[in-house]
Protein backbone atom coordinates (compact mmCIF):
# COMPACT_ATOMS: atom_id res chain seq x y z
CA UNK A 1 0.00 0.00 0.00
CA UNK A 2 1.58 3.25 -1.17
CA UNK A 3 0.44 5.77 1.44
CA UNK A 4 0.96 9.52 1.30
CA UNK A 5 3.14 10.57 4.24
CA UNK A 6 3.47 14.28 3.43
CA UNK A 7 1.65 16.80 1.27
CA UNK A 8 2.96 20.30 0.51
CA UNK A 9 1.47 22.90 -1.83
CA UNK A 10 4.50 24.56 -3.41
CA UNK A 11 2.38 27.13 -5.24
CA UNK A 12 -1.30 27.38 -6.27
CA UNK A 13 -0.88 24.81 -9.07
CA UNK A 14 2.06 22.63 -7.96
CA UNK A 15 1.96 20.02 -5.19
CA UNK A 16 4.62 17.82 -3.61
CA UNK A 17 3.72 14.39 -2.22
CA UNK A 18 5.92 11.99 -0.28
CA UNK A 19 4.86 8.41 -0.90
CA UNK A 20 5.69 5.40 1.26
CA UNK A 21 7.45 3.08 -1.20
CA UNK A 22 10.51 1.49 0.47
CA UNK A 23 11.55 -0.81 -2.40
CA UNK A 24 11.47 2.04 -4.91
CA UNK A 25 13.26 4.38 -2.49
CA UNK A 26 16.14 1.90 -2.16
CA UNK A 27 16.82 1.87 -5.92
CA UNK A 28 15.72 5.33 -7.10
CA UNK A 29 18.26 7.60 -8.81
CA UNK A 30 18.03 11.19 -10.10
CA UNK A 31 16.55 11.35 -13.58
CA UNK A 32 14.34 8.28 -13.19
CA UNK A 33 10.55 8.33 -13.03
CA UNK A 34 7.58 6.40 -11.76
CA UNK A 35 4.16 5.59 -13.23
CA UNK A 36 1.38 6.56 -10.83
CA UNK A 37 -2.35 5.80 -10.85
CA UNK A 38 -4.13 7.65 -8.03
CA UNK A 39 -7.37 5.63 -8.13
CA UNK A 40 -8.31 2.23 -9.53
CA UNK A 41 -9.97 3.75 -12.60
CA UNK A 42 -7.45 6.58 -13.12
CA UNK A 43 -5.21 6.94 -16.13
CA UNK A 44 -1.52 6.18 -15.70
CA UNK A 45 0.79 9.18 -15.70
CA UNK A 46 4.59 9.41 -15.55
CA UNK A 47 6.11 11.61 -12.86
CA UNK A 48 9.83 12.08 -12.46
CA UNK A 49 11.25 11.24 -9.04
CA UNK A 50 11.81 14.57 -7.28
CA UNK A 51 13.58 13.08 -4.28
CA UNK A 52 13.86 10.03 -2.07
CA UNK A 53 14.70 9.08 1.49
CA UNK A 54 16.15 5.59 1.61
CA UNK A 55 16.06 5.48 5.41
CA UNK A 56 12.42 6.56 5.67
CA UNK A 57 11.46 4.51 2.60
CA UNK A 58 9.72 7.40 0.86
CA UNK A 59 9.76 8.81 -2.66
CA UNK A 60 8.85 12.41 -3.52
CA UNK A 61 6.85 13.42 -6.56
CA UNK A 62 6.05 16.98 -7.64
CA UNK A 63 3.30 17.63 -10.14
CA UNK A 64 1.34 20.47 -11.70
CA UNK A 65 -2.44 20.23 -11.54
CA UNK A 66 -3.29 20.43 -15.23
CA UNK A 67 -5.55 17.52 -16.12
CA UNK A 68 -7.93 14.78 -15.03
CA UNK A 69 -5.41 12.50 -13.30
CA UNK A 70 -3.45 15.25 -11.54
CA UNK A 71 -6.74 16.67 -10.22
CA UNK A 72 -7.49 13.22 -8.74
CA UNK A 73 -3.98 12.94 -7.32
CA UNK A 74 -4.16 16.43 -5.84
CA UNK A 75 -7.42 15.58 -4.04
CA UNK A 76 -5.71 12.88 -1.94
CA UNK A 77 -4.73 13.65 1.65
CA UNK A 78 -1.98 12.50 4.02
CA UNK A 79 -2.70 8.89 4.96
CA UNK A 80 -4.53 8.12 1.72
CA UNK A 81 -3.03 5.49 -0.59
CA UNK A 82 -2.34 5.81 -4.30
CA UNK A 83 -3.53 2.77 -6.22
CA UNK A 84 -0.39 2.16 -8.30
CA UNK A 85 3.16 3.46 -7.88
CA UNK A 86 5.57 1.68 -10.24
CA UNK A 87 9.29 2.30 -10.61
CA UNK A 88 11.98 3.34 -10.73
CA UNK A 89 11.78 3.49 -14.51
CA UNK A 90 14.09 5.01 -17.13
CA UNK A 91 17.83 5.55 -17.07
CA UNK A 92 19.42 7.60 -14.28
CA UNK A 93 21.17 10.83 -15.17
CA UNK A 94 24.88 10.19 -15.81
CA UNK A 95 27.06 12.28 -13.49
CA UNK A 96 30.35 10.37 -13.33
CA UNK A 97 33.43 12.48 -14.00
CA UNK A 98 31.62 15.82 -14.16
CA UNK A 99 33.53 18.62 -12.43
CA UNK A 100 31.49 21.71 -13.30
CA UNK A 101 27.89 21.70 -14.51
CA UNK A 102 25.13 24.22 -15.08
CA UNK A 103 21.67 22.87 -14.28
CA UNK A 104 18.83 24.78 -15.97
CA UNK A 105 15.24 24.20 -14.87
CA UNK A 106 12.04 25.78 -16.10
CA UNK A 107 8.72 25.81 -14.23
CA UNK A 108 7.72 22.46 -12.78
CA UNK A 109 10.75 20.97 -14.59
CA UNK A 110 12.75 22.32 -11.63
CA UNK A 111 11.37 19.36 -9.66
CA UNK A 112 13.30 17.06 -12.01
CA UNK A 113 16.42 19.23 -12.03
CA UNK A 114 16.71 19.42 -8.22
CA UNK A 115 17.74 15.82 -7.43
CA UNK A 116 20.29 16.00 -10.26
CA UNK A 117 21.79 19.19 -8.81
CA UNK A 118 21.84 17.56 -5.36
CA UNK A 119 23.65 14.46 -6.59
CA UNK A 120 26.24 16.51 -8.46
CA UNK A 121 26.82 18.62 -5.36
CA UNK A 122 27.21 15.53 -3.16
CA UNK A 123 29.80 14.17 -5.61
CA UNK A 124 31.90 17.32 -5.29
CA UNK A 125 30.93 18.85 -8.62
CA UNK A 126 30.73 22.66 -8.90
CA UNK A 127 27.04 23.31 -9.56
CA UNK A 128 25.59 26.47 -11.05
CA UNK A 129 21.80 26.45 -11.22
CA UNK A 130 19.38 28.58 -13.21
CA UNK A 131 15.67 28.29 -12.49
CA UNK A 132 13.05 30.16 -14.49
CA UNK A 133 9.34 30.90 -14.01
CA UNK A 134 6.73 33.06 -15.70
CA UNK A 135 6.09 35.03 -12.51
CA UNK A 136 6.94 35.10 -8.78
CA UNK A 137 3.69 33.31 -7.87
CA UNK A 138 4.91 30.19 -9.70
CA UNK A 139 8.31 30.05 -7.99
CA UNK A 140 9.21 26.69 -6.40
CA UNK A 141 12.21 25.10 -4.67
CA UNK A 142 14.43 28.19 -4.48
CA UNK A 143 15.81 27.31 -1.04
CA UNK A 144 16.44 23.71 -2.08
CA UNK A 145 18.46 24.79 -5.11
CA UNK A 146 20.37 27.36 -3.05
CA UNK A 147 21.44 24.58 -0.65
CA UNK A 148 23.09 22.51 -3.40
CA UNK A 149 24.34 25.20 -5.80
CA UNK A 150 27.59 27.14 -5.78
CA UNK A 151 25.74 29.83 -7.70
CA UNK A 152 22.00 30.26 -8.26
CA UNK A 153 20.18 32.51 -10.71
CA UNK A 154 16.40 32.93 -10.44
CA UNK A 155 14.67 34.29 -13.55
CA UNK A 156 11.10 35.45 -14.08
CA UNK A 157 9.59 36.46 -17.41
CA UNK A 158 7.87 39.51 -15.92
CA UNK A 159 10.63 40.56 -13.53
CA UNK A 160 8.41 40.10 -10.46
CA UNK A 161 11.22 38.21 -8.70
CA UNK A 162 14.93 37.61 -9.23
CA UNK A 163 16.23 38.74 -12.58
CA UNK A 164 13.89 39.62 -15.44
CA UNK A 165 14.34 37.52 -18.54
CA UNK A 166 14.63 33.98 -19.83
CA UNK A 167 17.00 31.28 -18.58
CA UNK A 168 19.21 31.49 -21.67
CA UNK A 169 20.07 35.10 -20.79
CA UNK A 170 21.44 33.97 -17.43
CA UNK A 171 23.27 31.05 -19.08
CA UNK A 172 24.98 33.41 -21.53
CA UNK A 173 25.97 35.73 -18.67
CA UNK A 174 27.59 32.86 -16.77
CA UNK A 175 29.45 31.66 -19.85
CA UNK A 176 30.57 35.22 -20.66
CA UNK A 177 31.94 35.48 -17.11
CA UNK A 178 34.41 32.73 -17.98
CA UNK A 179 32.66 29.65 -16.62
CA UNK A 180 33.63 26.54 -18.53
CA UNK A 181 31.06 23.79 -18.07
CA UNK A 182 31.54 20.10 -18.74
CA UNK A 183 27.81 19.93 -19.42
CA UNK A 184 24.63 21.93 -19.24
CA UNK A 185 21.71 19.79 -18.03
CA UNK A 186 18.30 21.26 -18.77
CA UNK A 187 14.75 20.24 -17.88
CA UNK A 188 11.59 22.18 -18.63
CA UNK A 189 9.24 23.10 -21.47
CA UNK A 190 10.35 21.85 -24.87
CA UNK A 191 10.75 25.34 -26.31
CA UNK A 192 12.97 26.33 -23.37
CA UNK A 193 15.17 23.26 -23.74
CA UNK A 194 15.46 23.85 -27.49
CA UNK A 195 16.89 27.31 -26.96
CA UNK A 196 19.16 26.21 -24.11
CA UNK A 197 20.60 23.65 -26.53
CA UNK A 198 21.04 26.33 -29.21
CA UNK A 199 22.87 28.53 -26.69
CA UNK A 200 25.17 25.64 -25.77
CA UNK A 201 25.88 24.93 -29.43
CA UNK A 202 27.00 28.52 -29.91
CA UNK A 203 29.67 28.02 -27.24
CA UNK A 204 30.47 24.37 -28.08
CA UNK A 205 29.20 23.07 -24.75
CA UNK A 206 27.60 19.64 -24.41
CA UNK A 207 23.93 19.73 -23.42
CA UNK A 208 21.74 17.03 -21.91
CA UNK A 209 17.94 17.31 -21.99
CA UNK A 210 15.24 15.40 -20.11
CA UNK A 211 12.38 14.49 -22.43
CA UNK A 212 8.94 13.85 -20.95
CA UNK A 213 6.46 13.13 -23.76
CA UNK A 214 3.15 11.30 -23.45
CA UNK A 215 3.63 7.86 -21.85
CA UNK A 216 1.21 5.07 -21.04
CA UNK A 217 2.97 1.93 -19.84
CA UNK A 218 6.54 3.18 -19.26
CA UNK A 219 8.13 0.05 -20.74
CA UNK A 220 8.39 0.94 -24.45
CA UNK A 221 5.43 -1.24 -25.46
CA UNK A 222 2.91 1.51 -26.32
CA UNK A 223 5.23 3.69 -28.39
CA UNK A 224 3.55 6.88 -27.22
CA UNK A 225 6.81 8.43 -26.03
CA UNK A 226 8.72 7.98 -29.29
CA UNK A 227 11.22 10.61 -30.31
CA UNK A 228 13.69 11.15 -33.11
CA UNK A 229 17.20 11.39 -31.69
CA UNK A 230 20.15 11.54 -34.06
CA UNK A 231 17.85 10.49 -36.90
CA UNK A 232 16.85 7.30 -35.07
CA UNK A 233 13.67 6.27 -33.30
CA UNK A 234 14.00 6.31 -29.52
CA UNK A 235 11.57 5.79 -26.64
CA UNK A 236 11.88 8.23 -23.74
CA UNK A 237 10.72 5.67 -21.18
CA UNK A 238 13.46 3.08 -21.84
CA UNK A 239 16.15 4.92 -23.83
CA UNK A 240 15.86 8.10 -21.75
CA UNK A 241 14.51 10.31 -20.42
CA UNK A 242 17.95 11.98 -20.81
CA UNK A 243 19.31 12.55 -24.30
CA UNK A 244 22.11 14.50 -25.98
CA UNK A 245 20.48 17.85 -26.71
CA UNK A 246 22.30 18.24 -30.02
CA UNK A 247 20.59 15.12 -31.39
CA UNK A 248 16.95 15.67 -30.37
CA UNK A 249 14.42 16.73 -33.03
CA UNK A 250 12.61 19.33 -30.92
CA UNK A 251 10.32 20.52 -33.71
CA UNK A 252 8.92 17.02 -34.18
CA UNK A 253 8.53 16.56 -30.41
CA UNK A 254 6.65 19.85 -30.07
CA UNK A 255 4.38 19.05 -33.02
CA UNK A 256 3.51 15.64 -31.55
CA UNK A 257 2.88 17.11 -28.10
CA UNK A 258 0.51 19.76 -29.44
CA UNK A 259 -1.69 17.07 -31.01
CA UNK A 260 -3.06 16.15 -27.59
CA UNK A 261 -3.91 19.62 -26.30
CA UNK A 262 -7.60 19.64 -27.35
CA UNK A 263 -8.13 16.23 -25.70
CA UNK A 264 -6.31 17.34 -22.54
CA UNK A 265 -8.39 20.53 -22.33
CA UNK A 266 -11.65 18.58 -22.70
CA UNK A 267 -10.61 16.02 -20.09
CA UNK A 268 -9.63 18.80 -17.69
CA UNK A 269 -13.00 20.53 -18.08
CA UNK A 270 -14.88 17.27 -17.51
CA UNK A 271 -12.78 16.43 -14.45
CA UNK A 272 -13.29 19.87 -12.93
CA UNK A 273 -17.04 19.62 -13.51
CA UNK A 274 -17.25 16.19 -11.87
CA UNK A 275 -15.09 17.31 -8.94
CA UNK A 276 -17.30 20.34 -8.34
CA UNK A 277 -20.40 18.13 -8.38
CA UNK A 278 -18.82 15.77 -5.81
CA UNK A 279 -17.90 18.68 -3.53
CA UNK A 280 -21.51 19.98 -3.63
Amino acid sequence: MYRITQRVELNPTVTKLSIEAPLIAQKAQPGQFIIVRPLEDSERIPLTIAGYDRQAGTVDIIFQVVGDTTIELNALKVGDPVHDFVGPLGRPTETDGLKKVCVVGGGVGCAIALPIARKLHEEGCVVHSIIGFRTKDLLILEDDFAACSDELRVMTDDGSYGQKGVVTAALEELIAAGNQYDEVITIGPLIMMKFVVKTCQKYHIKSVVSMNPIMIDGTGMCGGCRLTVGGKLKFACVDGPDFDGDLVDFDEAMARGSMYRPFEARAREEACHLFQMEVK
